[in-house]
């Protein structure tokens, strides 16, 4: 077939995927060539229009290294990255909701014990971080591993800060006790804008949005038969919680970050000046054999 014109295209191009190497692909390729071409038809882009589209794509790969995802942040700001979320964590039970991982996560995270201090000297008011790990009934989960990571009290992550720190910091790998339980110290986390500095700020500043996340803490934890979770604990006197960039903020993860007087905290620590306590305790949600989208596609594949 040639010759094709604005009402042919989108049907010569679906009809060259019938070779796809897996249904799977195919059904992924014919959605985005479908929903793609509509995209197009509906806006009408002039030439200069979608050269200014490529070269946004293009710029947001250049901006992409070991310490920044701009594709990432686009996702987020666009709202893809929850709606993924909520497609894969569509079942409705009394485990902990998920959110978006974000673009600061690190793999290897420094282990420490219960009780310790992961603000790595970084200056802010202290923070005590507790809570439990348990399945959907309220079983503890011993020796489940817990990620905890979270900006400064000026809004920076470790590898954003303006002057350089030699160790990772305001975040740490921990392991629930044998009740379920963990807890370790840190520095109170800030509002703050996702970097805006690059595309993506450059999409959201004319699209007359905002850049900014609600102050909060990520955990991402893990126990062997359970799934994985990903989420936040949002600081409930936020002023972003209702225009969070990436729509990440749930009301079940808002909590309190709540004030104590200086003296001896629930850990034995004696604390000469005023801290905060942040205390969530986490449910996750059995691995199911296998989902019935999952034995779906195996049988497509066949």
């Amino acid at each position: 077939m040639r010759n094709f014109n604005e009402f042919t295209i989108t049907d010569a191009v679906l009809d060259r995927l019938d070779g796809a190497k897996t249904a799977r692909i195919r059904e992924i390729s014919a959605a985005l060539v479908r929903h793609l071409h509509a995209f197009v038809r509906e806006i009408e882009p002039t030439f200069e229009e979608w050269e200014s589209g490529i070269d946004f794509l293009t710029r947001t790969g250049h901006l992409c290294d070991d310490k920044r995802q701009e594709f990432i942040l686009l996702s987020d700001a666009l709202g893809v990255s929850m709606l993924v979320d909520a497609i894969n964590h569509r079942a409705s039970d009394e485990t902990t909701e998920t959110t978006v991982l974000g673009p600061f996560f690190v793999q290897h995270a420094p282990e420490y014990a219960l009780g310790a201090d992961i603000s790595s000297d970084v200056e802010g008011e202290p923070l005590l971080i507790s809570g439990s790990v348990s399945d959907g009934h309220g079983k503890p989960l011993p020796g489940a591993t817990v990620d905890i990571w979270h900006s400064d009290s000026d809004g920076y992550y470790d590898a954003q800060r303006p002057e350089a720190i030699d160790d990772l910091a305001m975040r740490g790998r921990f392991h629930a006790d044998q009740s379920g339980r963990f807890w370790c110290w840190s520095i109170k986390p800030a509002a703050y804008p996702i970097p805006h500095d690059g595309p993506v700020g450059q999409m959201l500043d004319a699209q007359g949005r905002h850049p900014w996340r609600p102050a909060h803490v990520h955990f991402l934890i893990t126990a062997p038969g359970y799934e994985k979770l990903v989420t936040h604990i949002f600081a409930a006197d936020d002023r972003y919680l209702d225009s969070d960039v990436v729509f990440g903020v749930k009301d079940s993860l808002v909590r309190e970050f709540r004030q104590s007087p200086a003296g001896k905290a629930m850990d034995g620590r004696e604390l000469a000046r005023p801290y905060f306590t942040l205390e969530h305790d986490f449910r996750l949600r059995q691995i199911r054999s296998e989902t019935k989208r999952e034995l779906s596609r195996k049988l497509a594949e066949l």
